[in-house]
């Protein structure tokens, strides 16, 4: 008798993937074109955000809908993804097991850690209890609702504003910041506007209004190069924004903020756009995270020392061909979804493959 040749089938290898931003997401659909690959892909909400038009919700530019999507509908046509709609609270990083609050756990042949970020505010006395972070859709509209809260108050009782219902302080210069102060600066000038009072606010002007951007550093977007950090600041001046830069908050208190040269400003609103750590599963993984408290990851996007499990995305420390690491941004989060579906669906394979490859 000869031995068949006769190709077995590829097992179907299940992909669980913790969180549908941007870099799961988009991981999920590129994993999906698979057919020997099944993917459950976990989050806490059941729509993806844009987060980068968040600034544009908290200032009532565009409506929630706007900028939120249904997971399920934008992967209705990939029949081998499964979304379920709940938090991970726990990770065995030994055996790809999650465990999610409500008691369910999830089991896979790879594990994608993709799980975002949250607000960090450095530990500054006050600023988790009194600021508004600007990080998730939920940020946004409660920041639009505080700001109009303010607006109204004020507008009902004038004595207010020497109390800082009007003065805003928003707090880092980067792009969430800058984006942030700039479109706040065009809401309020309109909205306080005196030829448009029958629209806006008959009772108040726009120089009962302040603006405040803080920053430690030296410049406005000081991430990007030269010329855009001086359009921005140009831009924000002509909008009415005072940039205080080489300046940190040390205090945040229930109605007013202390600065590092030890200004005390009267305010109701502190918007916290200083930074970002990992979410908190970070710290229920039972390994050293790196910088920001996220998981350090090799260029193939895996964890050292441990087999099948990726991270990327918010959650990683994702080091760039120049060796230095890769800003918290949409577009990095996004770019790393999609090469790491080519390394898994390699391995599923049996075949080599590497985040790297076209």
């Amino acid at each position: 008798m000869t031995e068949s040749t006769e190709q077995k089938p590829n097992r179907v290898k299940h992909v669980v993937i913790v969180g549908g931003g941007f870099a799961g997401l988009n991981c999920a659909k590129k994993l999906a074109a698979n057919p020997n690959v099944r993917i459950t892909l976990l989050d806490k909400n059941n729509y993806q955000q844009f987060q980068p038009l968040l600034y544009q919700v908290a200032t009532a530019i565009l409506a929630p809908s706007n900028i939120a999507f249904n997971l399920r509908r934008t992967l209705t046509d990939h029949a081998n993804v499964d979304v379920k709609m709940t938090e991970v609270v726990s990770v065995d990083l030994n055996t790809c097991m999650v465990q999610a609050a409500q008691g369910q756990q999830y089991q896979g042949d790879f594990l994608v850690l993709a799980a975002g970020s949250q607000a960090n505010f450095f530990g500054t006395p006050g600023a988790d209890e009194n600021s508004y972070p600007l990080y998730s859709l939920h940020d946004a509209e409660r920041l639009r609702s505080r700001i109009l809260a303010m607006l109204e108050s004020a507008d009902r009782d004038p004595s207010l504003i020497a109390k800082g219902a009007l003065n805003f302080v928003i707090v880092g210069a980067g792009p969430t910041g800058t984006e942030m102060a700039g479109a706040f600066g065009d809401m309020l000038q309109e909205s306080l506007k005196k030829e448009t009072s029958r629209k806006g606010y008959r009772d108040l002007a726009a120089d009962h209004a302040q603006i405040l951007l803080v920053d430690a550093g030296h410049a406005v977007l000081s991430a990007f190069s030269p010329s855009s950090q001086t359009y921005a600041a140009k831009v924000l001046a002509e909008r009415g924004v005072q940039i205080r830069l080489g300046t940190t908050v040390k205090e945040v208190g229930g109605g007013h903020v202390v600065l590092s040269d030890g200004t005390r400003i009267p305010t109701h609103t502190v918007i916290w756009a200083g930074g970002l750590k990992a979410a908190s599963l970070s710290n229920h993984l039972g390994i050293k995270t790196g910088r920001g408290g996220r998981i350090d990851v090799q260029a193939d996007l895996t964890v050292p020392g441990l087999t099948g499990i990726y991270a990327l995305g918010d959650f990683a420390n994702i080091t760039g061909k120049d060796g230095k690491p890769l800003p918290q941004l949409a577009s990095v989060a996004e770019q790393s979804g999609k090469p790491l579906a080519q390394t898994a669906p390699c391995d599923c394979l049996g075949r080599p493959g590497t985040a790297a490859d076209p």
